[in-house]
């Protein structure tokens, strides 16, 4: 397997043709910064991916109305309906991420939550709502 690194910044960004063509074609791809190291991935594989291995939504009828939970994080959404349901989770989800960017990061018990915030970002609000009720791609 082909795969395509860089030792500086300045070598993609002057490569940045063949960076986002070889993420695009799946290959593999970093780049270093002094001593990080960064992969470049295609955005929509990367939803694909997490969509995956991200936490799965419990959702249950209670007391003639909709409950969403998400077991193990701080997140539920409620609905009359299943589509008010996932109206309500979705903004859930999205009010979450703009958080976690903004200050939940830096907590101990949401650090962890990097990947939904990822997919969260990553997705169309008619994705969500496929990843959501698990009629996943």
């Amino acid at each position: 397997m082909s795969v395509v690194e860089y030792g500086r910044v300045s070598e993609a960004r002057s490569d940045l043709k063949k960076v986002l063509d070889a993420a695009s074609a799946g290959t593999p791809v970093t780049v270093r910064r002094d001593t990080e190291r960064f992969a470049v991935v295609d955005a929509d594989r990367l939803r694909h991916f997490l969509s995956f291995i991200a936490p799965k939504a419990e959702i249950v009828n209670e007391g003639g109305g909709w409950v969403l939970l998400f077991p193990g994080l701080p997140l539920a959404a409620e609905g009359a309906t299943l589509p008010e349901l996932c109206e309500d989770a979705i903004t859930v989800l999205r009010e979450y991420a703009a958080d976690w960017v903004d200050h939940l990061r830096q907590a101990p018990n949401h650090r962890s939550n990097w990947g939904l915030v990822q997919l969260v970002a990553l997705s169309s609000d008619e994705q969500l709502m496929e990843w959501i009720t698990g009629s996943r791609d």
